[in-house]
């Protein structure tokens, strides 16, 4: 038994060494001297910035008030907040002294140039799928821009989630860091679009579950299957959506350039920074996109079908909005009359028989599994995509008390859909009212 139990000790810490040089493998790089930005070729800057869009770097490295790349926002996560950090060329507080190998190392394997784990919150286990060419553009972009001395903010990872070698495990467990691979069955629409998708565009970051350690669901039925994004429900990409009239290539299209489509509405809470960057992206990059998101719903109904669908239910919905003739009576229950008299006041001017924005009927908003997103979007109103300005949405955290939305919601999910009653409501609204994380 003695020797059993020395046996097993020496496993374990052969194991321990073991991990621990794994975890340790990254040494740090040397520091360069800050690139010439003259030296860069136009047409590769020019690549960067559009590449640099497809992942909508900006978005997450520019805190609210400050300087493009700088950092300092603020991410909520179910392990505490972590800050983003300046990708602008500052040599002190940013990455100016990064060789291009450090970058693509950062990219590729979410390791910073001193060899520190960077957190998945920075998707690199999507852009590890991106090209080294397509890595290198964004780099150079990256030191073309101002250099901005902006030291990041500490994270508040509380123990044992602010131990970065930990991560090291999460990589073994869930990181695949080869590059994306074209499937030769698919024509090269397609794969264009999956390889956006599936990369820089890293849209499985926020549309996909995440299990209990982070990591988001990329492949089997959970893949695409919805998710949670800054407080807000992130609707699916396959084919659980839970849109009434379905989704088709133009409607897609509409939607990720624009920001807008007649019969799915307006984008909202982060989806609103994707479409507006994808305003200014190649058309034929968003139609490829659009292809591959498709895919992922499974075999296209018959467009016949899918006319007839849209029909009826446009029909059903005009028929529910305010002010409509054949509209149904309000129940005689306190709390949708309650709601009723909330969504007089505060929306019909808006959302009624011919109104600007999409029936309300068709909005995926009203049909999700829960009123997150229509309590966020009624507190904070809605800044629309620059592709569709004139489609905003006041806030009315101010004019609304938490009693009143949680009886309008309950009577708009009433009204304007068949499914159940949301549960929940009184949490959904003061997580909302607290800003939604």
């Amino acid at each position: 038994m003695k020797k059993f139990l020395v046996a097993v000790l020496v496993l374990i810490v052969l194991a321990g060494a073991g991990a621990l040089a794994y975890a340790m493998r990254h040494p740090a790089l040397a520091p360069i001297a800050k690139p010439d930005p003259a030296k860069f070729d136009k047409k590769l800057l020019k690549d960067g910035e559009q590449l640099a869009g497809l992942g909508n770097c900006h978005v997450c490295h520019t805190a609210p008030g400050g300087q493009k790349f700088a950092g300092g926002l603020a991410l909520p996560t179910p392990f505490g907040i972590i800050h983003t950090t300046n990708i602008t060329p500052d040599v002190e507080t940013g990455i100016g002294d990064w060789s291009e190998e450090a970058f693509i190392r950062a990219m590729r394997e979410g390791v910073d140039r001193e060899g520190h784990y960077l957190y998945p919150a920075f998707p690199y286990d999507y852009y590890a799928k991106a090209s080294d060419a397509d890595l290198k553009a964004i780099y150079a972009f990256l030191m073309s821009q101002p250099a901005v001395s902006a030291k990041p903010k500490e994270n508040g990872l509380s123990f044992p989630f602010n131990i970065r070698l930990l991560l090291a495990g999460w990589n073994f467990l869930f990181h695949d860091s080869t590059p994306f691979k074209p499937d030769p069955s698919k024509d090269a629409e397609w794969n264009r679009g999956a390889y956006i998708v599936e990369s820089l565009g890293h849209c499985g970051a926020c549309h996909s579950p995440r299990n209990i350690f982070g990591a988001a669901a990329k492949t089997g039925p959970n893949a695409y299957g919805g998710g949670v994004a800054e407080g807000w429900y992130v609707p699916p990409l396959n084919a659980s959506t839970p849109a009434p009239i379905p989704w088709t290539s133009k409607s897609m299209v509409n939607y990720l350039i624009d920001g807008w489509d007649g019969h799915h509405g307006i984008a909202a809470g982060p989806m609103t920074a994707v479409a507006t960057d994808l305003y200014d992206q190649k058309e034929d990059d968003v139609f490829a996109i659009a292809t591959y998101v498709m895919s992922l719903k499974g075999p296209q109904r018959p467009q016949a079908e899918i006319d007839k669908i849209a029909a009826d239910a446009l029909a059903a919905a005009q028929k529910l909005e305010w002010g409509h003739p054949n509209a149904p009576a309000v129940p005689n229950d306190p709390v949708m009359q309650k709601g009723a008299k909330v969504f007089e006041a505060q929306c019909s001017t808006c959302h009624k028989q011919g109104g600007k924005p999409a029936p309300l009927g068709l909005a995926t908003v009203v049909h999700a599994p829960d009123a997150s997103n229509l309590v966020l979007a009624s507190f904070y109103g809605i800044q629309p995509p620059r592709g569709v300005l004139d489609r905003s949405m006041p806030p009315r955290a101010s004019q609304i008390s938490d009693d009143e939305m949680v009886a309008l919601a309950a009577f708009i999910r009433a009204r304007f859909t068949g499914k159940p009653a949301w549960t929940g409501l009184e949490a959904t609204v003061k997580k909302a009212r607290q800003g939604g994380h």
